[in-house]
């Protein structure tokens, strides 16, 4: 599986942006799908995953409320709607895939991710 991460850019605080993540290949629906970021100078953190079947989806604290994630499996597409964005969701944005063997399986841990995209540049001016 290979991801390309799109949408980034730069932003006012406040704003909103949507980001995607392309999928090659026919199995796209076999994988939870992740998004994780890192900012300069600090580890890299989850932000959101939704399940193979889109059905279950989970929110780090930090962007609980403001972020959606969702998936068009037709497409071969993740998504994450990014709304009243802030200075400290300046970062660089990941996808992941997550091999899962049941529909409903969603995981914040980086480790278990099989395939990661090469990152949208995220900037958020105050």
């Amino acid at each position: 599986v290979q991801l390309q991460a799109s949408g980034g850019g730069l932003v006012q605080a406040g704003g909103s942006l949507r980001l995607s993540c392309a999928a090659s290949g026919r199995t796209f629906s076999l994988y939870g799908m992740g998004w994780f970021r890192q900012a300069p100078g600090k580890e890299r953190e989850f932000v959101a995953v939704i399940s193979r079947s889109g059905s279950n989806t989970y929110y780090a604290d930090s962007v609980k409320g403001r972020f959606t994630i969702s998936r068009d499996n037709a497409r071969n597409t993740v998504y994450l709607q990014m709304n009243s964005l802030k200075p400290e969701d300046t970062a660089v944005y990941y996808c992941a895939a997550d091999y899962t063997r049941t529909t409903t399986a969603t995981t914040s841990d980086a480790r278990v991710y099989d395939y990661w995209g090469q990152g949208t540049q995220v900037t958020v001016s105050s």
